[in-house]
């Protein structure tokens, strides 16, 4: 009662139906077609049928998602109301190697010629969406970029008297020094003391690594100190560093997108590979 035959290359399935006890054929897509649309297909011309299912050769329900194509490979059976209709699909002629090469290549360009034809809206598009949320997000970020200004500056401004303070300290302990021993005491009882100066320098110094993991060069000290000033600053003015931090990597996201789009030779590739070009 279940026939299929190939019609134009195209697999058309006729059957009776239950109810209104009349023949109909149904062309599918394979490629296109699933077994639940098929399935809606048949119920909508024949409203007497409550129940409408595939079942495989085991017995096992075949899913309304799989695609007509699959399903034709092998028997199966098509359950309308109570009654299982055995379907065996012809054989399809296979396509010789010359032939399949030739629809591939047609795919191929049918293919290209889909993408020359929207590409440029796809593109037009895409660029206003970039271009919008780019703007939300540089709105955004424009209270936060004054605020990071204030205190980067107050944070450095604080590193630089604590830099001259140091050289000021310095500076008064070698003049002390040359004076005592100069002008008050000798070398002999001044030597000591020097030794002991020194040596509490490099506990110091050690202490220093002890506490950061880091040895004590200047300007690794200085931006250590700058970044204790920048956050305690960043806390006692409500600056949400996380925030601003993830706002700069979206920006940045999003204009290596833009560049990315409006770069034709570069649609295919990754950003990354974009931005290590750049």
């Amino acid at each position: 009662k279940v026939t299929i035959n190939y019609r134009h290359g195209l697999p058309v399935i006729s059957l009776l139906l239950p109810t209104r006890s009349e023949r109909c054929q149904f062309t599918v897509k394979p490629l296109v077609t699933t077994v639940g649309a098929f399935l809606q297909d048949v119920q909508r011309e024949d409203k007497g049928i409550q129940r409408a299912e595939v079942l495989a050769t085991d017995g096992s329900k075949v899913s309304n998602a799989t695609l007509m194509e699959v399903l034709l490979m092998n028997d199966f059976e098509l359950v309308l109301n109570n009654t299982a209709y055995k379907v065996s699909p012809p054989v399809k002629d296979k396509l010789s190697s010359e032939h399949a090469t030739e629809m591939e290549d047609i795919k191929a360009l049918v293919h290209r010629l889909f993408v020359a034809l929207h590409l440029e809206d796809h593109q037009i598009r895409k660029e206003r969406e970039l271009l919008q949320k780019l703007d939300h997000l540089k709105e955004e970020l424009l209270p936060l970029e004054q605020m990071k200004s204030r205190i980067t500056e107050n944070a450095d401004a604080k590193t630089s008297r604590l830099l001259w303070v140091g050289l000021a300290l310095m500076s008064t302990q070698g003049g002390a020094l040359a004076w005592l021993t100069w002008w008050v005491y000798s070398w002999d009882i001044m030597e000591p003391v020097t030794y002991f100066i020194t040596y509490g320098s490099a506990m110091a110094f050690y202490a220093y690594f002890v506490l950061t993991k880091q040895d004590y060069i200047y300007p690794d000290a200085k931006d250590r100190q700058f970044l204790h000033y920048f956050y305690r600053k960043s806390q006692s003015q409500h600056f949400n560093v996380e925030r601003y931090n993830k706002l700069k990597e979206d920006v940045a996201e999003a204009e290596a997108s833009l560049r990315r789009l409006r770069q034709p030779l570069h649609l295919r590739l990754p950003i990354q590979e974009i931005n290590a070009k750049d």
